[in-house]
């Protein structure tokens, strides 16, 4: 069992009253996994005929979500070759619901504001179907990469990552999207029992830290969110500070926003006005969702859901400071041209225009409409292409994850496990067949190239990222 905080046992105790002891024992209990089909690479239905997991449950509030009991005849899904090909995403059960309550819809500007490491986007994405523009943003430079690197693997085309402050964007994006996630730094209280160290980082004045923190971040997203928008809040805290005291002090400042009553989910709790601390309270808490780890099982969350008002004309499109980003002709990149043709079943374009950017060799494909990327960093910039060699295009494996069989046109079908993890650790494997880039595949899910001379396939899975 963690080691809880004094402090924070003292409040949990005045905050629950009778429940306390319930709650105190869920820390005796081990916690629950789960995983989240990825449904850009295919339907929950298809993963459930070809996965050999056992024990899988279903998640009342996320449809592809799956509880697992951790094990299936010695290995976990973290080392399954599944997990190497994007087809899921594992994902602490509770952190599931505030991207279900986004409830991303395809062809919307949607932001993650604080998206390291990635579950949020990435589940997102699945809702967005790789269409309209996706912006995920990380503070920090090394949790932005993994973040980059999680929207490689799960083989999304249209998202933008940046590694920016809110302030920075709020000032590029005035009233641009039509949805907000605000998965807020936070005291992390509701992870006590999956990150033990997390109780010895914790203090009541970081509690109160985060809380300030909290209030600028809301205060950017407002600015970002267009009339009529949806603002979905969330935490991993119990604070009241950082729950319903954030979204009442929201309020006050922001008084064209109303709650939204939303579904809420056997074992799901309602907000408590009285621990907001604010004024006369605002009745409206209540239709804001807490997840206990006694009574749901998962770990600790908050979330609220959120509605600017206003409306918007019909086909309103909004336009960032900087405008629509500039591409590059395709004309201008023969060499990807020439190996769309040889290589793939579809073209990637769409017969878009200036659709292509071009950093250095490295070629990526916009999402249509994406905003201008001057003054911004930014890790990735829509689908990474491949590298522009002299007179030849070398594809990447980002596109490789987001490719699908019947969009190429040679393939080589691993079979077993066996054979899925000798490609993912870099081994050469044999094949009779026409030469050229041949997508890799295990069960019919897309993990990477090959590259077929005589009969030999070349492994060109990244080195950085094979298994030993």
């Amino acid at each position: 069992m963690a080691q809880l905080p004094q402090d924070f046992m003292i409040r949990m105790q005045d905050m629950l009253g009778d429940a306390y002891p319930a709650f105190l024992r869920s820390y005796e209990e081990d916690r629950f996994q789960a995983l989240r089909v990825n449904a850009l690479k295919g339907t929950r239905e298809t993963f459930l005929e070809k996965a050999s997991f056992s024990g899988l449950r279903g998640i009342a509030w996320e449809k592809n979500g799956f509880y697992y009991d951790g094990s299936d005849g010695g290995c976990t899904p973290g080392k399954h070759p599944f997990h190497d090909a994007g087809v899921y995403y594992i994902q602490e059960p509770s952190a599931m619901a505030p991207a279900a309550y986004l409830d991303a819809a395809p062809g919307e500007r949607v932001l993650d504001l604080c998206a390291a490491p990635g579950g949020k986007t990435t589940q997102t994405a699945s809702y967005m179907q790789n269409r309209g523009i996706l912006v995920c943003n990380e503070i920090h430079p090394a949790r932005a990469k993994i973040l980059s690197e999680n929207v490689e693997r799960m083989g999304i085309r249209n998202a933008l990552v940046t590694n920016e402050a809110p302030p920075r964007l709020a000032e590029m994006f005035d009233g641009y999207f039509d949805r907000i996630l605000v998965d807020a730094p936070c005291s992390g209280e509701g992870m006590f029992r999956k990150n033990e160290e997390a109780c010895g980082e914790w203090s009541l004045a970081n509690v109160q830290l985060c809380a300030d923190r909290q209030d600028e971040i809301l205060d950017c997203a407002d600015r970002m969110l267009r009339p009529g928008g949806r603002l979905v809040y969330a935490t991993c805290t119990f604070a009241p500070a950082e729950n319903e005291g954030s979204i009442a002090r929201f309020l006050g400042r922001h008084p064209d926003y109303g709650i939204l009553e939303v579904k809420k989910y056997e074992g799901m709790s309602e907000g408590v006005p009285e621990w907001a601390h604010f004024g006369g309270h605002c009745d409206g808490l209540r239709h804001t969702i807490r997840l206990f780890p006694h009574l749901v099982q998962g770990e600790g969350h908050y979330l609220a859901v959120l509605r600017k008002q206003g409306e918007v004309p019909d086909g309103y499109q909004a336009v960032p400071v900087n405008g629509l980003q500039k591409g590059i002709a395709a004309k201008d990149v023969k060499e990807f041209l020439q190996f769309g043709q040889e290589s793939l079943q579809v073209d990637l374009l769409e017969n878009r225009q200036d659709c292509l950017l071009k950093f250095g060799e490295q070629l990526y494909l916009m999402p249509e409409g994406m905003p201008s990327i001057k003054g911004l960093k930014v890790l990735r910039a829509g689908l990474h292409l491949g590298t522009l060699k002299k007179n030849r295009f070398e594809p990447s494996h980002a596109l490789a994850l987001a490719l699908k069989q019947d969009e190429v046109r040679r393939s080589m079908e691993l079979g077993t496990e066996e054979n899925a993890r000798a490609y993912l650790s870099g081994m050469t494997l044999g094949h009779d067949g026409e030469k050229g880039w041949y997508l890799m595949t295990y069960k019919g899910y897309s993990i990477g190239w090959g590259k077929l001379a005589g009969q030999v396939m070349k492994n060109h899975y990244p080195k950085g990222l094979r298994k030993v």
